[in-house]
Parts: structure tokens; sequence; C-alpha cells
């Protein structure tokens, strides 16, 4: 797994929180402007100045965000 900065992984959990209440109570437009402020600070993080990230690292990315902080079971084809 890789290592990303304290302060991307944090983004990152906020960012999953954030969505997780605004799926439980729509429509709410604090949490609206809180998710779009977090997905800015976490698509223009200076860790992706070099290199834009790939999906793979996106995905372990959001990994971080999960509430068990685990790796998302994926059904096998």
């Amino acid at each position: 797994m890789r290592s990303f900065p304290g302060d991307l992984a944090q983004a990152q959990q906020e960012w999953s929180a954030t969505y997780r209440l605004l799926a439980e109570r729509p429509g709410r437009t604090e949490l609206r402007r809180r998710l779009h402020r977090l997905s800015n600070q976490l698509y223009f993080h200076p860790h992706w100045q070099q290199r834009r990230p790939s999906p793979a690292a996106w995905s372990e990315l959001r990994d971080l965000g999960r509430p068990d902080g685990h790796k998302r079971e994926r059904p096998h084809p």
C-alpha cells in the first residue's frame, strides 16, 4: 500500500464521512459545499503535483476513508 501525506489521508476521511452524512440527509447545502471543498482539496493536493494519480492510487486513498479503514471487497469475475 502507498504512503499518503497525513493531511491528504485526513481530507479523504473527512470527504467519506461527509458523503455518508449527505447520503443520510440529501439536499443539505452545507454538506454539499463541504464535499465540494474537500474534493478540490483532494484533487489539487500538492502530493499530486509531479504526476496525476492513477486509478489504483485513488482507490487506495478512498480505502483510507472507509469507516473500518480497510479495502473494500470487489467481486471477482
